[in-house]
This record gives structure tokens, C-alpha cells and sequence, in this order.
């Protein structure tokens, strides 16, 4: 029988800087287990487990669970995750911005420096298969996290069936050059007061395939890992979304006028797409904001997000 932590973060933890201050405000005691996490808790020793739950108020505390997965001693000296562990993760998070934390510590922990690469690491990976986890969903009401894209259980009891019984599909991850990671999306862009987004310039790269020079402008761009920024106020940019297929799904949408015969100019939405394995942005005109994850940041300079083929894995009922 397995041994099973479930892992949550604390309201306002330290860790905040991970998920972006993502955090739950459905507790009023930082530390203390949520309803669903106690749901779950019982289903699992219910079935044999043995249960641990832990709240993590910052990344220290994250990387001592994750610590816990790492295999035996390499002769290379490199911290690697246990093909082999009976130690399960349940990741109970109110939003994918949690979640992103987790995994993003995960890659802290087992991504090799470049000089040290090992030979068994696949040549299109920077990181080895990350050990396999279960979200536990704590808003209940979502339609639109990564739980729910991927039809994976949001019932406290279902969850603890799946990271005993269930099997572990595994998913694309996108990393980026500000060392972080991306499990679903980001979307590039800002809007003003009344809601409505505000044109801006930049050079968006997708492989060899150049989406906008620097001179269009720009109203949105959606970058896909899964299907969170697929449409954005009802306005369909990315075509799929798709976290297993290998590849970074890119879409901008630019602003064009045309000109009507006998009726004056009438403002079009151009989308433009590409597909591949890399994407970079380089904004053109100052600090350019955007979500990852449904984390706020901003860009002042190039960002580029690679995708590592099937580098971490779900539970699947």
C-alpha cells in the first residue's frame, strides 16, 4: 500500500511569489486542511493509505516534500526522482496558479545544470520525468482549471481513488528563461479601465516563423501549453490547446483597418497562428503585462517559453 501526502499551500505563504499570490482565500486559518482535503484524507485511509497532510508556507517547505521522491544516490551526484517510489503527491489547490508553484519547485529540484547533463536524459528534454502527481481541486465551482480541461475527478473521494488506482498521463510542461514554468497558458497583453484591450508592439517568434515583426498592432497573444487562453472574451485565438501533443500552440491577434467602398473603415481582427517548439517575445515599447497561469507579471525585456515533451504527469481517474 502507498504512502500519500497531500500537499497544500498556506494563504498569503511566502511561497506567493511561485503563484503569484494565487492563493485561497476559502480559509481563515492559514495552516488549517480545507474541507476537501479532510474529504480526501478519510478516503484514503479508508482504503489503506497512509496519510499525510502537509500546508506549506514557502518554498522551503515545498522542497522538503518534494526532497522526499528523490531516488538513490548517482554517481553523477544529481538530485533524481524515484522511478520506483511508493510515496504518491496530492496537490490540493484553488488554482492552477498553486499547482504551477508545486511543479515549478519540482523542476528546481530535478533539472540538471547544462555542464552536467546526463547522457540518460532524453534529447529533447532539459528535465527528467518529473514524479507523478494528483490535483485536488478546491474550488469545487471551476469549469475552466486544468483539472477540469483534462477531465480529471474533482470529488475528494474520486481523487483518492485515482492517485491509488488510476494511471498516470502524462503532459507537456513549458519552461521559460525567468525560471519559471507553464502548465496551461499565458496570455501577452493589457487592458485599460473599461476592460478592453490595449495595442501594443512587439516581435513574436515561433521557431523559424516570425508572427508579428515589431510593427503590428497587437491586441492579445495567447501561448498554449493546454486550452486556458483558447478564447478571450468569447474571441477564439488558439485553435486547440493541446498539453500532450509535443508542441507550443502561439496565436496574435492584430488589429487591422479596412477600408469599405462607399461605407468608410471598419476595424478587423487578424489572428494569426503557428505551432512549434519554442516561442519568444520581445516587447517593443517599454513594460508589456501578461498572465501565466493566471499569474500576473510583466515583461520588459525578450521572454522565451521551450516545451519539454511529457516532462510531468497527472492522476487520472
Amino acid at each position: 500500500m502507498y504512502d500519500v501526502i497531500i500537499l497544500s499551500l498556506a494563504e498569503g505563504s511566502s511561497c506567493g511569489s511561485s503563484c503569484g499570490g494565487a492563493c485561497s482565500t476559502l480559509e481563515r486559518d492559514p495552516c488549517a486542511p480545507r474541507v476537501p482535503v479532510l474529504r480526501c484524507a478519510e478516503a484514503l485511509t479508508k482504503a489503506g493509505a497512509r496519510v499525510e497532510t502537509i500546508t506549506a508556507q514557502s518554498d522551503a517547505e515545498i522542497d522538503e516534500v518534494i526532497a522526499r521522491f528523490d531516488g538513490p544516490p548517482r554517481p553523477d551526484g544529481l538530485s533524481w526522482p524515484d522511478a520506483d517510489s511508493k510515496l504518491r503527491l496530492i496537490v490540493a489547490s484553488a488554482s492552477d496558479g498553486q499547482l504551477r508553484a508545486v511543479v515549478r519547485r519540482l523542476v528546481r529540484r530535478y533539472a540538471p545544470p547544462p555542464s552536467k547533463r546526463p547522457a540518460d536524459l532524453a534529447e529533447d528534454r532539459t528535465v527528467p520525468d518529473l514524479p507523478a502527481l494528483a490535483i485536488l481541486p478546491l474550488d469545487p465551482s471551476s469549469t475552466d482549471d486544468l483539472a477540469a480541461q483534462l477531465g480529471l475527478p474533482r470529488d475528494p473521494s474520486a481523487v483518492a481513488s485515482a492517485v491509488l488506482n488510476g494511471s498516470a498521463r502524462r503532459l507537456d510542461l513549458l519552461r521559460n528563461d525567468g525560471g519559471s514554468v507553464t502548465v496551461d497558458g499565458a496570455l501577452v497583453g493589457g487592458a485599460g479601465a473599461d476592460g478592453r484591450a490595449l495595442p501594443w508592439r512587439g516581435r513574436v517568434e515561433v521557431d523559424s516563423t516570425v508572427l508579428s515583426d515589431g510593427n503590428d498592432p497587437i491586441m492579445a497573444c495567447a501561448i498554449g501549453n493546454g486550452g486556458a487562453y483558447a478564447s478571450v472574451d468569447g474571441f477564439r485565438l488558439l485553435a486547440e490547446g493541446n498539453p500532450t501533443d509535443g508542441e507550443v500552440e502561439v496565436a496574435v491577434a492584430v488589429s487591422r483597418v479596412v477600408k469599405q467602398r462607399f461605407r468608410g473603415t471598419k476595424v478587423q481582427m487578424e489572428v494569426r497562428r503557428a505551432r512549434g517548439r519554442a516561442v519568444s517575445v520581445l516587447p517593443r515599447d517599454g513594460e508589456l503585462p501578461f498572465l501565466d497561469d493566471g499569474v500576473a507579471g510583466s515583461l520588459n525585456r525578450k521572454r522565451s517559453w521551450w516545451t519539454e515533451p511529457g516532462a510531468w504527469a497527472v492522476y487520472a481517474g
